[in-house]
Formats: C-alpha cells, sequence, structure tokens
C-alpha cells in the first residue's frame, strides 16, 4: 500500500484553515483520485490559540516555518503566509533544496522569485505548483502549462482583480464615481484600507507576469510590465462606453508581437459582444488566443478563501499523484530573458476624451493634428449638456464641451504627439482622457 503524503502547512489564515477543512473533508475521495491518501502533519500560524473552525490536535505545531519546511516527515510544504521576501522565500527554498515539493498561492514571490526557485525544484526533483496564485479557481496555470503544450500562443489577457472589476461594474451600473465605489468596496471588504496595489494595477502586474511566462516561454519579469489603473475613469467614460459599444475593464495583456513580447495593464474598452465584457462584479476571466484553435475564456471567483483553497487542495493532489510538470511548462534554461517592451510601441484603437473650447476652428484644429501623425478617425462625436451624443459640429455653449473620439489602429507614440501638439495649440482644457480598445 502507498504510504499517504504528508502534508506541512505554513500560514493558517482563511486560506490556510480552509485548506486544512478540504483535506480532512474531501479525504475518501483525495484517496481514490490520488491513489494515497493526503494528510496534514505540521502546521506553523502566529497564534495556536486563534480558533479556526478546524481539529488540529493530532497536528505537530512547528515553532516557525523553516521548521515545517525541513521536517522529515513532511512531504509536501504549503506556503500560505504570503509576502515577498521571508520567512516564506527562505523556507520555500529550504522545502526544495531538501528534494520537497512546494504548494503556494503566492503570487507575489513566484513573480518575483519564481526563475529562480523553478531552479531549484529543477535540481533537486521536486514540484513547484502555483496554481492558486493567479485567478484562484480559475484552472489557468494548468491550461496554459499542460492543456495547451501543443498549441502556440499568440495573447493571455484578462480581468485578474475582482476589486477593481466590482468598482468598474458599480460605476457602470449606478453612475457613481470612482471614489464612491472604491468607498463601497472597502466597506464590504473587497478593497484593502490602502487599495493602492489593486486600483493601480500593480496586483493585475504580477499575475500577469506569470502568465505571460508560461504563454510564451520567457522568464518572470513584473518589471517588463506597462501599468495603469482605473482610479482617472469617470462615470461619463463609462457611458459614452456603453453607447458606442464597448464596456471598460481593467486588463492584463500579453501580446507576442514582431518587436517582442508586449506586457501591459490598463484600462481598457472590450466590445460588448465579447466574453470578457460580460464578466462582471468581483469575477475574473482570462481568454488564451491560441494558433488554430478559437479563443478560450476560463471564468470563475478569482479570490477568497473557498476558491483559492480548492486550487491550492488540486495542486497537493497532483503532488499525490506523483505528477511533477515544470513549474513555467520549460525548463529554466530555455526560459528567455524579457524587457520591458516600450508602450510607445503599441499599436491599437483609442478612445480619446476632450475637453474643447467653443471656439471658432477648434475642430479643425484637433483633426489638423491628428492627421499629421496619420491617425485616422473612426468616429467622432460631441456630448451636449443633455446627455445626448451629436456629431454636427460645436456647442452653442461658452463652456468646454466634451468631444469623443474612437480612431483606427494606430501607435502609441503618434497617439501622445497628437496630444501633445494638441495641448499646445490650447483648444482644450485638462488633460485628455484615453482609454487603449483590444478588440476581440
Amino acid at each position: 500500500m502507498v504510504a499517504p503524503l504528508n502534508v506541512g502547512i505554513a500560514g493558517l489564515g482563511t486560506v490556510g484553515s480552509e485548506v486544512v477543512r478540504l483535506i480532512e473533508q474531501q479525504g475518501r475521495a483525495l484517496s481514490a483520485r490520488c491513489g494515497r491518501g493526503v494528510r496534514v502533519v505540521a502546521v506553523t500560524a502566529r497564534s495556536k490559540a486563534k480558533k479556526r473552525g478546524v481539529d488540529l490536535r493530532s497536528v505537530t505545531w512547528a515553532k516557525n516555518p523553516l521548521a515545517v519546511a525541513t521536517d522529515p516527515e513532511v512531504d509536501c510544504f504549503v506556503e500560505l503566509m504570503g509576502g515577498v521576501g521571508d520567512p516564506a522565500l527562505s523556507a520555500i527554498e529550504a522545502a526544495l533544496r531538501a528534494g520537497k515539493s512546494v504548494v503556494t498561492a503566492n503570487k507575489a514571490l513566484i513573480a518575483k522569485h519564481g526563475f529562480r526557485l523553478a531552479g531549484l525544484a529543477e535540481q533537486h526533483g521536486g514540484a513547484l505548483n502555483y496554481e492558486a496564485a493567479v485567478g484562484a479557481a480559475i484552472p489557468v496555470i494548468k491550461t496554459l502549462r499542460e492543456g495547451l503544450a501543443g498549441t502556440t500562443i499568440n495573447r493571455v489577457y484578462g480581468i485578474l482583480n475582482g476589486t477593481c472589476n466590482y468598482i468598474l461594474t458599480r460605476m457602470e451600473q449606478e453612475s457613481l464615481s470612482f471614489a464612491e465605489c472604491l468607498k463601497d468596496a472597502q466597506r464590504l471588504g473587497y478593497a484593502e484600507a490602502n487599495p493602492s496595489f489593486d486600483v493601480d494595477g500593480h496586483d493585475t502586474a504580477q499575475k500577469l507576469s506569470i502568465l505571460a511566462s508560461l504563454a510564451f516561454g520567457t522568464r518572470v519579469a513584473q518589471r517588463a510590465v506597462y501599468v495603469e489603473g482605473i482610479s482617472s475613469i469617470a462615470p461619463e467614460d463609462l457611458r459614452a462606453a456603453d453607447e458606442l459599444g464597448y464596456r471598460v475593464k481593467l486588463l492584463g495583456v500579453a501580446v507576442r508581437t514582431a518587436k517582442g513580447i508586449e506586457q501591459r495593464v490598463h484600462p481598457t474598452m472590450v466590445p460588448k459582444t465579447s466574453s470578457i465584457a460580460q464578466v462582471m462584479g468581483v469575477t475574473n476571466a482570462v481568454t488564451i488566443d491560441g494558433e488554430g484553435i478559437p479563443p478560450i475564456t476560463l471564468v470563475g471567483p478569482g479570490a477568497g478563501g473557498a476558491a483559492t483553497a480548492s486550487a491550492v487542495v488540486a495542486d497537493i493532489a497532483d503532488v499525490a499523484r506523483g505528477i511533477r510538470a515544470l513549474p513555467f511548462g520549460r525548463p529554466v534554461a530555455r526560459l528567455r530573458a524579457t524587457k520591458k517592451a516600450p508602450m510607445e510601441r503599441h499599436e491599437g484603437g483609442y478612445y480619446i476624451r476632450l475637453m474643447a473650447r467653443d471656439l471658432a476652428g477648434t475642430a479643425a484644429t484637433i483633426a489638423t493634428r491628428l492627421a499629421e501623425q496619420k491617425i485616422s478617425i473612426e468616429s467622432i462625436v460631441q456630448r451636449h449638456p443633455d446627455g445626448k451624443f451629436d456629431g454636427n459640429g460645436a456647442s452653442r455653449n461658452a463652456s468646454p464641451v466634451p468631444v469623443i473620439l474612437i480612431t483606427y489602429a494606430t501607435s502609441e507614440d503618434a497617439m501622445r504627439r497628437a496630444l501633445q501638439a494638441v495641448q499646445a495649440d490650447k483648444v482644450i482644457t485638462g488633460r485628455p482622457q484615453v482609454i487603449r480598445i483590444e478588440k476581440n
């Protein structure tokens, strides 16, 4: 009879406690699926006295994560503490050097140290599994690494942060400001007291860097990702998007181009007919474009104790089965270094909202500056005080009037030069609002 897989867990917060509960609850099913039992034999946490709703009386309590990672009784070390450095990093390294397998939900650590940790796993024969680090219950890591191993990936993009998607959904549906929705998200526990990591796009960037490595065989490099957040998005942008057939989402996009791998995080207009546009609230989604197959979209809960724990237990089950997939789908020696692609090279369509002065020749000046950069306009509309669009020309009001442009594909560099010239002409007030458009 095969001996059970002995699991040691560092971190017994919401996710860690749920992992213990799931292993206990699903014990017979796991044994049947894996061909061996799975049991938790050692844990460590900041407080032993805290009530967690799980029975830990038969489990060894270690004094620190390193003790769990190096415990000879532990076959699989599960890191659920978080943090980009120690104690999580040193404990994972110790476990891998000891030939143990490691399961983690720590996106920040994988984004920064994943290449080095993958090398340790490869060298010492253990697994490094991190499905829960991106999209929680959405099996996007295994889809890219194993399910699509025979497919050339051209683009992977998605909604990777539930907080931002919740805020944009509420703004759209209830015509609320960003500040109002953020405050409500904090009250409901969807956003942290300091929400900048989420709303400024950095959480999405970490996850995107991991997906890009799996999709394109590059080393994980968060610094190679261009990042913008959602705080500049206004209700009028969402209303305009709706009338123009789009919806605004914070997307992480990694795409293969003739100039290299482009990785970017920013508010994006997507056609309302697209799968990604239908994803509302705190839900996450990832779309994968591969050669020879229609786009694949995976949708599900991207956070939460139960969702994250289910992905962690699935990774543990793979270890119990003896599956040792290469962490990034290729030997570390085959992972290519990547540089940050200058955003100026990006090519695509744009939504532009300008506050135009009510002066003769304003529209002609704007059109001329765009034409000088060879930017073609798909549509130009003007919003009057009654809130309706009109394409017939200047406002009768003395105050600046919103003018909205949709462009055909052009370069980011050309767009920036054109808008700088328009600002220098003093025919608009304030800064232009620019949102990139991502086609299906």
